[in-house]
């Protein structure tokens, strides 16, 4: 694979890609974890490159940090990052996640924000330099909730969320309104997509999860279509769309078809994170990917029609008897499933 550093040209080469595969959920690109990858037949990932353990091996050395973290990535070290993924034969395609610092400096309009702002801003930037093409990000100042846990198939166990089991403390300092919300995400968007535009970085929004109205006094602004909607029309740009989370959309209880159609149609979902839950909020358990409330093959096939080219990962899986905390079994039975399916939707169309 080549090792060019222009944004550009990396970029164009994973555009011409086709729907495909990957996996993601992790930190450590160790030669370990790498090979086990490639085993599974998957040749994309990502990876959550903010909250890690400050002793993972295979860090840049002068880039770690504690799990609270703000600090910014450079060139050099998402280079050497790139270049040891493609050395398996793998494409590192993005890069997920905030600093937690972001959840209060940023999303809550705290001290630190045009700071923190400008960090992410280089971090960007550098990402286009390193030909790193997608950001994922979340508006989550509550952070992922659940509530449990429970079991499905054969006893493998999962997480789970009741709204009747939420007590009423504040995650933050007091209750936040959803005007205050919107006036932060629409300050975010005005300083870093012409950054993203400028680098040729496509940024990717997640939904809440659980996408309930609000958690912990903070509005969960991203719990259902109309304000999907609205956060993509806030300021428009071919440069930003969505990280198409199917467990959170599904969690919602929205029309997933109708879903895909619409933002597929105008080009805006860049990656897919393939997973389904049993039961719609206030109460939902998480579930195999052939076992949930949505026709996965129907959304697969729906996803090829609209003309989605890009990488579909396994998000939360079950945990499998003698998994890891990974759960690298479980996201082997969804990569197999996933595989299949696209196989079996090439052969339909294409006759391949």
């Amino acid at each position: 694979m080549s090792s060019d550093t222009s944004g550009d040209v990396r970029s164009d080469e994973f555009d011409e890609l086709p729907m495909r595969i990957g996996v993601g959920q992790f930190m450590d690109p160790s030669e370990k974890r790498l090979r086990y990858i490639k085993q599974l037949g998957v040749d994309d990932i990502l990876l959550n490159m903010y909250q890690y353990d400050p002793d993972y091996e295979h860090m840049p050395d002068d880039e770690r940090m504690p799990l609270e973290g703000d600090g910014e990535w450079s060139v050099e070290n998402l280079v050497a990052l790139r270049e040891r993924v493609e050395a398996a034969g793998i494409r590192l395609n993005a890069i997920e996640n905030v600093p937690i610092s972001f959840y209060e400096d940023v999303m809550l309009n705290g001290p630190k924000r045009d700071e923190q702002l400008e960090k992410l801003k280089r971090t960007i930037r550098n990402m286009g330099e390193a030909g790193i093409p997608i950001f994922g990000y979340h508006w989550a100042p509550a952070g992922v909730w659940r509530t449990g846990s429970d079991t499905v198939r054969g006893g493998a166990t999962v997480s789970s969320f009741d709204a009747d089991d939420l007590d009423d403390e504040y995650t933050h300092d007091r209750e936040y309104t959803e005007e205050e919300l919107w006036e932060n995400y629409e300050y975010f968007l005005e300083e870093v997509i012409p950054v993203a535009e400028e680098a040729g970085i496509k940024l990717c929004l997640h939904p809440n999860d659980p996408p309930m109205e609000r958690l912990g006094g903070v509005p969960q602004l991203f719990r259902n279509f109309e304000n999907f909607k609205r956060a993509m029309d806030l300021v428009p740009s071919d440069n930003h769309g969505l990280e198409l989370c199917l467990g959170c959309w599904s969690q919602m209880g929205e029309d997933v078809a109708e879903v895909i159609r619409y933002f597929g149609e105008r080009d805006e979902i860049f990656y897919v994170h393939f997973r389904d839950v049993d039961g719609t909020v206030p109460a939902f358990k998480e579930t195999f990917v052939d076992e949930g409330n949505y026709d996965e093959y129907a959304l697969l096939a729906l996803l090829d029609e609209v003309g989605f080219e890009g990488m579909m990962i396994p998000d939360h899986t079950p945990h499998l008897e003698d998994d890891t905390d990974w759960e690298h079994r479980g996201r082997a039975f969804t990569v197999g499933y996933l595989r299949g399916m696209l196989r079996g939707r090439v052969a339909e169309t294409r006759g391949e």
